[in-house]
């Protein structure tokens, strides 16, 4: 790891060495950085926050092993891509996605997605529904049911956190300060109880606050949650919900945690109703809101089947 005079890493440091390659991908007008492993039909991997690409990595190297062309990449504002100041929406979001399917010299992927890669997924396979062969989403509604979802006492309760990210400039600095650990607490409260008393655990903990520290990772993490939450009123975000009717065509797999505290079963489970191709629901007993890493090989088989039909 990269740690520069000021003590904060920067972006080399979550370059991490393993059984796949680094590489720079222009997507959109922007740089992205992923992972990747495999020859085979692409597999894309999004990834939500408060994490970058490893949160893959075991999927990364089984799904490679599995025939398939797996390919993780850091999204706009996180870990080693580009931080620009603007963009974070999930219209420009799915155009980078698409953009990068395109780059990697493919016309279609499968794409997989959790937390906010999730509902970058649901997006991608709404709005440009021709690079999207096959999705898995996990750990996140169809952002139409999670919009009605806030009106339910419980799930409202469960998102007040992001009330907080909507505050310019606080919420950056809590994720880049060596005396606050809100990555870790988030963690904590969002994991299943097994996975949070595991070493595995404790060493995500830490990648993820490392990565947390990158200079302007936290504002575009914060980006995400501002977005989302000042476009509920105005007409960029009325736009998108409207374009979010649209039924995604591509058959979809959506791999929830029966314990997840964040995004709640109830709230997700409802999301079959905007697919108008194949649609599977599975909830995945004691498991919180981070399947892949908690349940890996579980996650990963589902993957690789659902990829393969």
């Amino acid at each position: 790891m990269t740690v520069p005079p000021d003590g904060r890493p920067d972006a080399t440091s979550v370059l991490l060495p393993g059984p796949w390659t680094h590489r720079d991908i222009s997507a959109n007008g922007v740089r992205l950085h992923a992972a990747e492993a495999g020859e085979g039909p692409l597999v894309l991997l999004l990834h939500g926050f408060p994490q970058f690409w490893w949160t893959w990595r075991s999927q990364l190297t089984a799904l490679a092993d599995a025939g398939f062309r797996a390919v993780a990449p850091d999204l706009r504002g996180y870990g080693a891509s580009d931080k620009p100041p603007r963009g974070y929406d999930l219209p420009t979001l799915s155009a980078d996605v698409a953009a990068l399917v395109r780059a990697l010299g493919e016309r279609e992927a499968v794409l997989v997605g959790h937390d906010w890669g999730g509902l970058l997924g649901w997006t991608v396979a709404a709005l440009q529904p021709r690079v999207v062969r096959r999705l898995v989403v996990v750990s996140m509604a169809h952002p139409r049911l999670l919009r009605a979802g806030i009106v339910e006492r419980r799930q409202r309760r469960a998102l007040r956190y992001a009330l907080g990210f909507q505050v310019p400039r606080l919420p950056e600095r809590r994720l880049t300060r060596l005396d606050d650990d809100p990555v870790a607490d988030l963690m904590q409260r969002w994991a299943g109880p097994d996975w949070s008393r595991t070493a595995d655990f404790a060493a995500a903990v830490d990648r993820y606050r490392a990565a947390a520290r990158i200079p302007q990772a936290a504002y575009g993490a914060m980006e995400y949650y501002r977005w989302a939450g000042r476009s509920q009123l105005r007409p960029d975000g009325l736009r998108y919900a409207r374009r979010m009717a649209a039924p995604v065509t591509a058959p979809t797999l959506q791999l929830h945690g029966a314990l997840d505290p964040y995004v709640l079963p109830d709230t997700a489970r409802g999301s079959g109703r905007y697919v108008a191709g194949a649609y599977e629901w599975r909830e995945l007993p004691g498991v919180g809101h981070f399947p892949q890493e908690e349940a890996a090989e579980q996650v990963t088989a589902a993957i690789a089947n659902w990829a393969t039909v």
